[in-house]
């Protein structure tokens, strides 16, 4: 009986330890990485755009990230592309400053 009530309580603890592990080891982990996969023809309203993060995997392209947080993915060898992403690298030196 003893061994019975022995063994239960081990499993109980070994579950405990594991679910408390698991949990860690999640919340741990790096925020997740956004990934272009679908590319936008439109051009964009440069103006609108704050933030830029450069991709080649999957495809070559960038992400844009607008003033209310959307993310938008557009081919990198476009010239309006060039032009918005020149803007934005000016407007984060001018913050710096």
């Amino acid at each position: 009986m003893k061994l019975h009530t022995a063994a239960i309580l081990l499993l109980f603890w070994l579950g405990v330890f594991t679910v408390h592990m698991v949990k860690g080891s999640v919340s741990s982990q790096p925020m997740r990485k956004f990934r272009c996969v679908t590319l936008s023809t439109k051009q964009l309203n440069i103006r609108n755009l704050v933030s830029y993060e450069k991709q080649q995997v999957p495809t070559d392209a960038i992400m844009f990230i607008n003033a209310g947080g959307i993310r938008i993915c557009v081919s990198a060898n476009q010239k309006w592309v060039q032009a918005a992403i020149k803007r934005i690298d000016e407007s984060r030196a001018a913050k710096r400053k």
